[in-house]
């Protein structure tokens, strides 16, 4: 018996486009916390609670934002003594969640951007050290214009972008509720 409908088949399968999803976890939660504060001797989880009043005031200071999945807050000590904030957060990337982790200081300065988690099949490119490193430093609001202060990636625009608006969302958050008060450790 002769099967000459499964060889094209076949043939067509193999020469369709396939759609490629390179999902990597890169960091564990420890792993991304020391990475973030590497002089901390401990982190607690902090839980913040807005009222949508809260939330319509962030989003009018931090800009448009994509879709965000959890976002956990840990305290970083070190003997008791406050070090900053460890942010972890979740934005969409082009269709999948992209989760990272950044640290602001006491002082409100950011640190540390780093990639935990990539699920997109185009745009690892923000695991760059290169890329990360523009975020090192800034301390306000102003300092986070996508394409201005914060360069595009090309073939990684969206997740590019998209992460930066989740850390001016993270930086106004912590404007609003995390700095601390004088005298506060």
């Amino acid at each position: 018996m002769r099967h000459t409908s499964s060889l094209p088949t076949l043939i067509l399968t193999a020469l369709a486009p396939a759609s490629i999803v390179v999902a990597a976890d890169y960091l564990s939660l420890d792993a991304a916390q020391k990475a973030v504060y590497p002089e901390a001797d401990a982190f607690q989880e902090w839980v913040v609670k807005q009222t949508p009043e809260q939330i319509n005031a962030l989003l009018a200071q931090a800009g448009p934002q994509p879709p965000h999945g959890t976002i956990r807050i840990f305290k970083a000590t070190r003997n008791g003594t406050l070090l900053g904030h460890v942010f972890i957060d979740e934005v969409i990337g082009r269709e999948n969640l992209i989760t990272y982790a950044i640290g602001i200081d006491a002082n409100g300065t950011l640190r540390n951007l780093e990639i935990m988690s990539y699920r997109e099949s185009h745009g690892g490119e923000i695991k760059n050290p290169a890329w990360r490193a523009q975020f090192d430093g800034r301390d306000s609001l102003g300092q986070l214009q996508f394409r201005t202060d914060i360069k595009n990636i090309s073939g990684a625009t969206l997740s590019s972008e998209h992460i930066t608006q989740g850390v001016r969302w993270l930086l106004a958050l912590w404007q609003a509720t995390l700095r601390p008060t004088a005298g506060a450790t």
